[in-house]
């Protein structure tokens, strides 16, 4: 039967132009909609295209009313953040992630776990001594709870999520398939030439609404835990460091890597395959652009690059000579100036 757009904004707000008992039962790009899905303009270069678009229900910002209603037959819901907005509706229309209570038969569950009867074991699945899982949790096939972990109300584990010993992720959150929570942090002495491991006995604690993408790896704290705090975002292919805190609502597209013992902030966001260097320290709302080295912390808020803009490979091959020389440069250029500075002094 789908949603009436009546009902999305008495949930979400916005203003309603159009049939209030109008219904969708889905999400579509402009392109492709249909008559009964939903849709929406994000960026207004392409107020062509929505006006062409043959979806049920648009939503759009106020400046792209008047532009995209003069050619666009289906209702509007109108908004200051569309792109929020359309989130929030696609998770409603699209809830097809819900809990089918109970353990599968090929699943191994041991008799001291607590496991809450709304939540959903799939095949394979493996949950230690002491673990708990939450009302309303999915944990798909083959995935491995290790001794005393806690799995939040709501949380959705893809399959092959291998969440080791104690550690905690908070309600809704989602981990997708290959990632490890948990495992041994890089920790090692150096004695007369050879490693010598530390263990690594901390935790893993993960917030509420936390998203971690495929192949990501977290590392449990050397003795202290590494923390994710509620709503954090992570990519695929990520590498978080033992004893890192990550703060709220910070965001990481993929393949970063995050030293050990470093701190970031909350609201900050980093862009594919950044680096940043262990024990530093990253205030909040920092934003730092994709393959950036850090190297030191960072105690302002702002945007923070790291690299040279792509160029033709001769020219950056010249480039590159260049800053090799700078140091030379620097003491020629001290050597002239103090030589002007002499002359001066002698026409005076």
């Amino acid at each position: 039967m789908g949603t009436r757009l009546g009902e999305l904004v008495e949930l979400f707000g916005g203003r309603l132009v159009g049939d209030p008992d109008v219904r969708v039962d889905g999400v579509a790009p402009l392109e492709r909609a249909e008559a009964a899905e939903l849709s929406f303009l994000g960026n207004s270069r392409l107020r062509a295209r929505a006006t062409q678009s043959r979806a049920a229900a648009m939503i759009l910002a106020p400046a792209d009313e008047e532009a995209v209603s003069a050619g666009y037959s289906g209702a509007l819901i109108v908004t200051s953040n569309p792109s929020a907005y359309f989130a929030r509706a696609a998770q409603l229309l699209q809830a097809h992630w819900v809990a089918v209570p109970g353990i599968h038969p090929g699943a191994v569950v041991h008799e001291s776990a607590r496991v809450d009867p709304g939540a959903q074991i799939g095949p394979l699945v493996t949950i230690e001594a002491g673990a708990v899982i939450k009302a309303g949790a999915i944990i798909e096939a083959a995935c491995y709870i290790g001794p005393g972990a806690v799995v939040g109300a709501g949380t959705h584990f893809f399959p092959k999520v291998t969440f080791h010993a104690r550690c905690v992720i908070g309600a809704r959150g989602i981990i997708h398939s290959g990632a490890v929570i948990g495992g041994d942090g890089f920790g090692f002495a150096l004695e007369d030439g050879r490693y010598i491991k530390m263990p690594q006995t901390g935790r893993v604690v993960l917030g509420d609404d936390v998203d971690i993408g495929s192949n990501t790896t977290i590392d449990r704290g050397a003795m202290d835990d590494t923390v994710i705090e509620d709503g954090v975002k992570l990519d695929n292919q990520i590498q978080i460091g033992h004893n890192c805190h990550i703060g709220a609502h910070t965001a990481m597209a993929g393949c970063v890597g995050v030293a050990g013992s470093t701190r970031v902030g909350r609201h900050c966001t980093f862009g594919g395959a950044a680096m940043v260097n262990g024990h530093i320290e990253i205030v909040d709302n920092v934003h730092i652009t994709a393959g950036t080295l850090v190297a030191a912390s960072i105690t302002a808020p702002g945007r923070y690059t790291g690299y040279y803009p792509i160029a033709p490979n001769a020219e950056w091959e010249r480039n590159a000579a260049i800053l090799r020389r700078l140091s030379s440069y620097r003491d020629r250029i001290r050597a002239l100036e103090k030589a002007v500075q002499a002359g001066s002094a002698e026409q005076k």
